[in-house]
């Protein structure tokens, strides 16, 4: 068999294992969501493409693009971490097949290479170089700029796999793309306008010269063949590790957290929620990821000039304190689906691991509080503001997560993480998620329109602690519904583990 036919087999092995997962059905309503917000993004970028394309033909410049390319592929590198994971190698079986092993994995790169979503950032490109090709360029040459960019795009997609890859190995691995970037960033901050423009100056000069000269292709194609070789040998050897269960153990001290002791069941089940965040890679990288995102955007906000507007600002600190809860509270109850046989030997055993769980993610709180204070000092954030998106994130926001322990019943793997998957099980999902990130900043947003932005955060903060001084009342509730439904969510957590 050819590596074309083995290709191709392979793409519709992996198609055929999709449909046949029990939750392929659910993952529809996932699915549906992103795609709205897709078209959404697709539509700003074609408009982005086509405001740039008018400027860059009525200068007679077609290179314009060249200088903000590397600040979308910043963009792109950070979203490839929301919407795409490491390839999806169902090597198992195939290492027992007489198939070369390095001729499947070439496979899967490659169908990671030719994914649709690559072709994403065609939305600027295109409309870009039309208006350009309009506007007096060749018709080689436009089709030379094009495919140069796409060019860029795929190894800017290697990149990103190199990077992923070695951070589910090592959460220190994330000094890989901060040295980097820092490098490209820092500079804007620290230095001199004087120097600045000078440095500007010369990249103009530098980029109009050579941005359609052959080594630049030659270039990029060299990138291109270096990063997927390494990729190749690195996904293989890992790979190999995963699927072996190959880890090297060392023997060290393991905290008691004797200090909760004091609190009794609900001490014991803490204990069992940091264990959790501290041990299990799946659980510790979204808890590190998520400490770096929200200092990021603390950082930018404070120190730069972007989301200065009034509705970002309110995203964005909100955004801080239900990051947490909107990428582990949404799936409450899939890792305990691991063991949850265990958890239902003695009566009330579940409610007091969700009180527990909702004791911890409050406490949890206080790091993105901390970081809010840096654009608070910085004039950007008032501490009212940051009060009342606390007090949601503990209250309403967290009474609509918890209520997702009712309907989860798909097993969250706690350590796969090349060959594993993290979508949307059901449509409840996605629709507190989206709920929970957008509806307390329109609710702000209607009440500063009609009143002040002091009295928003004050009903804000009342409603907030509503929720949170009834928390009893609500979690009683949730844990009676869950088990009305506890055989049938039994039933999918043994189906999928």
């Amino acid at each position: 068999m050819n590596k074309l036919r083995l290709f191709f087999l392979l793409r519709k092995n992996t198609k055929l294992s999709e449909k046949r997962n029990p939750m392929f059905e659910a993952n529809q309503y996932g699915k549906l969501f992103g795609y709205i917000g897709i078209a959404i993004v697709a539509i700003e970028f074609i408009a982005i493409g086509t405001f740039m394309g008018w400027i860059a033909a009525k200068d007679d410049e077609a290179q314009i693009l060249f200088f903000v390319l590397p600040f979308l592929m910043i963009v792109d590198f950070f979203m490839r971490f929301m919407t795409q994971q490491t390839p999806l190698m169902l090597v198992k079986p195939y290492l027992l097949t007489p198939i070369s092993k390095y001729t499947a994995i070439e496979c899967f790169l490659t169908s990671q290479i030719l994914d649709t979503g690559n072709l994403f950032w065609m939305t600027i490109f295109l409309p870009y170089t039309f208006i350009v090709w309009c506007g007096g360029m060749t018709t080689w040459a436009a089709l030379g700029m094009l495919l140069l960019f796409h060019l860029i795009v795929v190894v800017n997609s290697q990149w990103y796999l190199l990077v992923r890859t070695l951070i589910n190995q090592s959460m220190w691995w994330w000094a890989l793309p901060t040295i980097f970037y820092g490098s490209l960033i820092l500079p804007m901050f620290l230095l001199p306008d004087k120097i600045l423009d000078k440095i500007f100056d010369g990249i103009g000069d530098f980029v109009g010269d050579n941005a359609f000269s052959w080594w630049t292709f030659a270039l990029f194609v060299l990138l291109f063949v270096v990063l997927f070789a390494i990729n190749r040998n690195l996904q293989m050897r890992l790979i190999y590790n995963e699927i072996s269960k190959n880890e090297k153990t060392k023997l060290k001290h393991v905290s008691e957290f004797q200090a909760l002791n004091r609190f009794g069941q609900i001490g014991e089940y803490l204990k069992l929620e940091i264990k959790s965040t501290m041990r299990n890679k799946a659980i510790r990288s979204r808890f590190i990821q998520g400490v770096c995102i929200i200092m990021l955007f603390s950082l930018i906000i404070a120190f730069g000039s972007v989301y200065n507007s009034s509705f970002e600002r309110n995203f964005w600190c909100l955004y801080a304190f239900i990051f947490f809860g909107s990428v582990n509270l949404i799936k409450v109850m899939c890792p305990e689906g691991n063991f949850i046989d265990m958890l239902m030997v003695h009566e009330e055993n579940i409610l007091t691991l969700l009180r527990a769980k909702y004791y911890f993610y409050c406490a949890m709180l206080i790091l993105p509080f901390l970081f809010c204070l840096i654009p608070v000092f910085a004039g950007k954030y008032s501490i009212l503001m940051v009060l009342a998106y606390m007090l949601t994130a503990t209250g309403p926001v967290y009474c609509m997560l918890f209520q997702m322990a009712v309907y989860n019943k798909t097993t969250l793997p706690l350590n796969d993480k090349i060959t594993g998957k993290n979508q949307m099980e059901n449509k409840w999902q996605a629709i507190v998620s989206m709920i929970g990130f957008f509806a307390p900043v329109a609710l702000v947003m209607l009440m500063q329109a009609i009143f002040s932005e002091e009295v928003a955060y004050l009903v804000l903060i009342l409603i907030g602690l509503a929720f949170t001084l009834s928390e009893p009342y609500w979690m009683r509730n949730i844990y009676r519904r869950m088990m009305k439904r506890r055989y049938d969510n039994l039933e999918g957590f043994h189906a999928t583990r």
